[in-house]
């Protein structure tokens, strides 16, 4: 199953069945986040056959996203309940059943509930799983793992739309979402190769709560939460504008949609790329800050580029955002699981991708309900550029201040009897998340750790983490 550097345990086999795990998580997260947006080249169809206009049409992938993020406790409840491999099959079969029942839809509301509810959800389904085992079969590769399967988003995004294309011109709208119906049952394929890692040495591990929301508590998850409900409200607002932005600017039709395969590229590019940098012995310990300086980066970005007009300063844009958008992408879920360790991460993905959904139903709309009222997209780039800079001040900030407390004890720490209520909290964190670095106060896992003062812990927190040899 391959070889990796455990502290405790067997742990993560780095390797082995995992590259396969990472091969399924690559293609579920092309699907989870290409889709939704890929199916907006059928929009001029939909309207011209329901007679709608584009905002009631949009509302189809909107609802796709909001199934998305907002369902993320439901499938952490259903995982913790039947595992991964159950979970992302029946999400696969309901993601192709949700298209197969739209190309028969005679009104919108039909598309919604289909195309928009069931294949949103089954969608989820697979994505929060996936991540779920893609964190259990790596430790010390993690980093670059999780950069290699978040460049599913925009390979499948630059393959999904123009496939989309195709299929509208051939067979219609109907047709292509029958055709899409069984291209998405590549989830059910995937869910099947999740077989959950060889349990290692030492007594088994009792059941979890369902939905475990006692990490909220957590100040390292809370830190993480505030930081993606504002990166959300302005992360994407500049991507969803950027065409009409540029035809606005006087940009040829064809040379305006061209920019958004140049962010393309160079996301597919960056996201592997910084992941395999932030799994470099010297700089994992900070990923947290690492983070920080990708948002502040795509947050200056968009600061900098609102008032572009020619066409090369809107490339120049395109790469630097590019490039910015996809170190966020790959760095996202490994501070989460170094923040909260692998048991916790199904409830707090859960829950971060909750808050996530209200954000993101907050700020493209918002955005463009801001485009038609004052007829000026620069005002909607500085917007934008100061929530995601917000976002990196705040994470960056914060996460220092809870370090800095949690590296100068109180004189009373030194024995059990005067362990404070935050120690017992922290003793619950998983110590083993990370193989190296842990210990370094650059690490929001640090957070984590008990102090050695601390009581013994429970006899829960000494099994390995991860979820328990039913999952998968």
């Amino acid at each position: 199953m391959g070889a990796g550097g455990p502290r405790r345990g067997a742990g993560p086999p780095d390797g082995g069945w995992g590259w396969a795990v990472l091969g399924a998580c690559f293609v579920v997260t092309g699907f989870a986040y290409g889709f939704p947006k890929a199916v907006s080249v059928f929009f001029r169809a939909l309207m011209r056959d329901f007679g709608a206009g584009y905002s009631d049409t949009a509302w189809v992938s909107s609802i796709m996203l909001a199934m998305l993020y907002g369902t993320g406790p439901v499938s952490s409840i259903l995982v913790t309940r039947f595992g991964c491999r159950p979970v992302m099959l029946v999400g696969g079969l309901l993601a192709s059943a949700g298209m197969v029942l739209a190309s028969f839809a005679t009104r919108l509301l039909e598309l919604y509930l289909t195309a928009g509810v069931l294949t949103g959800l089954g969608l989820a389904l697979n994505f929060q799983p996936s991540l779920i085992m893609l964190g259990l079969y790596f430790e010390r590769r993690r980093p670059l793992a999780n950069g290699l399967a978040a460049a599913g988003s925009p390979v499948f995004l630059s393959a999904l739309s123009p496939l989309g294309q195709q299929l509208l011109e051939h067979f219609g709208w109907r047709g292509g979402f029958l055709l899409l119906g069984g291209l998405l049952l590549h989830c059910c394929a995937c869910g099947a190769v999740m077989r959950p890692p060889p349990p290692g040495p030492g007594p088994g591990r009792p059941r979890r709560r369902l939905l475990d929301v006692a990490v909220c508590a957590d100040r390292a998850f809370g830190v993480y939460a505030v930081t993606k409900f504002l990166m959300a409200l302005g992360l994407f607002v500049p991507a969803i504008l950027l065409v009409n932005y540029a035809k606005d600017a006087g940009v040829p039709d064809a040379d305006a949609a061209f920019l958004l395969s140049i962010v393309g590229f160079v996301d597919i590019v960056a996201r592997p790329a910084c992941g395999a940098l932030a799994g470099l012995a010297r700089l994992r310990p900070h990923v947290a800050y690492l983070f920080s300086l990708a948002l502040l980066a795509n947050g200056l970005t968009d600061l900098s580029s609102a008032r572009a007009r020619s066409y090369g300063a809107l490339v120049a844009f395109c790469v630097a955002f590019g490039l910015s958008y996809g170190m966020v992408g790959a760095l996202q879920f490994e501070v989460l699981m170094a923040a909260v360790g692998s048991h916790r991460f199904p409830s707090a993905l859960g829950l971060v991708l909750l808050v996530e959904a209200v954000a993101v139903l907050i700020g493209p709309p918002s955005a463009g309900r801001l485009v038609d009222a004052l007829e000026n997209y620069e005002i909607i780039f500085y917007l934008a550029g100061s929530e995601v800079v917000l976002a990196g001040v705040f994470m960056a900030v914060a996460t220092s201040c809870c370090l800095r407390r949690s590296r100068n004890p109180q004189p009373s720490q030194g024995t059990e009897g005067e362990a404070s209520d935050t120690e017992d909290a922290e003793a619950e964190g998983d110590s083993g998340a990370l193989p190296t670095g842990a210990e370094e106060p650059g690490n929001l896992e640090a957070l984590e750790v008990p102090s050695p003062g601390a009581g013994p812990m429970e006899p829960e927190e000494k099994a390995e983490p991860g979820l328990d040899p039913k999952s998968g």
